[in-house]
């Protein structure tokens, strides 16, 4: 059930639950993202340069008339049924622990929470690198928060929804995920210093060029052991030279330490203090419009992300290589958490069908895989419907 306008994903969602419970929900909308430049900066404490996007997750909910909560994960054709005292982690994985994480964090933090039932559904690919999951997370934190009137602020949520994935998704992700799915606002990226959650909005106004995100349908089973052992590499590193996170130091002063440090984590703290470099450098060449050195920056990241924090694989190094060669493109990378998902490229408008063709042909004749092209709008952040 993944379809293409949001309206219709609206109608569907709600649909459904009218005809299962025969009552009105309450209807919440929460949009995946973008990431510009500034890739695993975020848990580092440092720049990152999100965008919520118009696709997302739709979300009706309600109180139950059962003692036990019901969920039904349309897109998946699943259903999960719990107790609000009785939380376990899903052996199944998937959507079910994100849901779970959420409610027990909630419960953790002193909030009571009745039975409710809640359905489901999105159009945003999952392991495409545009975060169905914080989508989720953050869909189902704003409405128990509606539905239960917790008095939360929206800070609050994106906390509440980040301990989840970490207690019960084991993914020890940052905090930028959430932030711009929360956050967001329609027309403009969002450069946030993730430590003191400073954030400056950006006009967006690309002018004659398009952001396209391909979705590579790729996801290699390392995805999260190694996005965790990147984690702990940085952390070694900022331990052994005496700083709380990477990005409270600089280059100069990491290049002092190079002979103290293992080759492989030197490498990984390098890449992210460059990354933050090119986070700067990019909203200064949006602000002057120069889109050929955005390009130029977009092609740096994924260099680095390859070489020195060797996050990507063959498919995405395939799709950002073939894109160079494609008149009209200024730049791609690999966009998320790595070894698979999705690449985010900026392209001139009148070259995203030729764009789109060619990369889909090359794609299906090297891997007998089907790449899917998503040019994106940027939209507002997490919100009643």
């Amino acid at each position: 059930m993944v379809v293409n306008e949001q309206k219709t994903l609206e109608d569907t969602v709600a649909g459904h639950y009218r005809q299962t419970y025969s009552s009105e929900p309450l209807m919440v909308f929460s949009p995946g993202r973008i990431n510009l430049i500034g890739e695993h900066t975020d848990y580092n404490m440092g720049l990152v340069f999100p965008a919520a996007i118009d696709l997302g997750i739709a979300m009706a909910i309600g109180l139950s008339n059962t003692p036990y909560c019901e969920i039904t994960a349309l897109d998946e054709s699943e259903v999960l049924q719990f107790h609000c005292d009785h939380l376990q982690i899903s052996p199944q994985g998937e959507w079910q622990n994100y849901v779970l994480g959420v409610v027990a964090q909630l419960r953790k933090t002193g909030h009571k929470l009745q039975a409710f039932q809640m359905c489901f559904g999105g159009n945003l690919p999952q392991g495409s690198g545009m975060s169905s999951s914080a989508a989720l997370e953050n869909a189902l934190v704003f409405s128990l928060n509606e539905l239960f009137d917790l008095q939360l602020s929206r800070e609050e949520m994106i906390y509440i929804a980040q301990a989840a994935e970490h207690e019960y998704v084991g993914v020890q992700c940052g905090i930028m995920d959430q932030y711009a799915s929360m956050f967001g606002v329609a027309q403009h990226a969002l450069l946030l210093h993730c430590k003191t959650m400073e954030v400056e909005t950006v006009k967006m106004d690309l002018q004659e060029h398009v952001l396209v995100v391909v979705n590579s349908h790729v996801k290699h089973s390392l995805a999260e052991s190694s996005y965790n052992d990147r984690r702990a590499a940085c952390e070694r590193v900022a331990a052994h030279i005496g700083v709380a996170f990477l990005s409270d130091t600089s280059l100069d002063y990491l290049q002092a330490y190079k002979a103290q440090l293992d080759s492989e984590d030197y490498q990984k703290a390098r890449f992210v203090l460059e990354e933050n470099q090119r986070v700067l450098a990019a909203r200064s060449a949006i602000e002057a419009k120069d889109w050929p050195l955005l390009g130029t920056l977009l092609y740096a990241s994924h260099q680095g992300l390859k070489v020195l924090y060797e996050v990507s694989c063959e498919e995405i190094d395939f799709l950002v290589d073939t894109a160079k060669t494609i008149d009209g493109v200024l730049g791609s990378r690999m966009m998320g958490g790595g070894f698979g998902g999705s690449t985010i490229s900026l392209v001139h408008r009148d070259a995203v069908a030729t764009f789109s063709n060619r990369l889909k042909h090359a794609y299906q004749n090297r891997f007998n895989l089907d790449c899917t092209m998503y040019p994106v709008k940027i939209g507002d952040g997490t919100r009643k419907l």
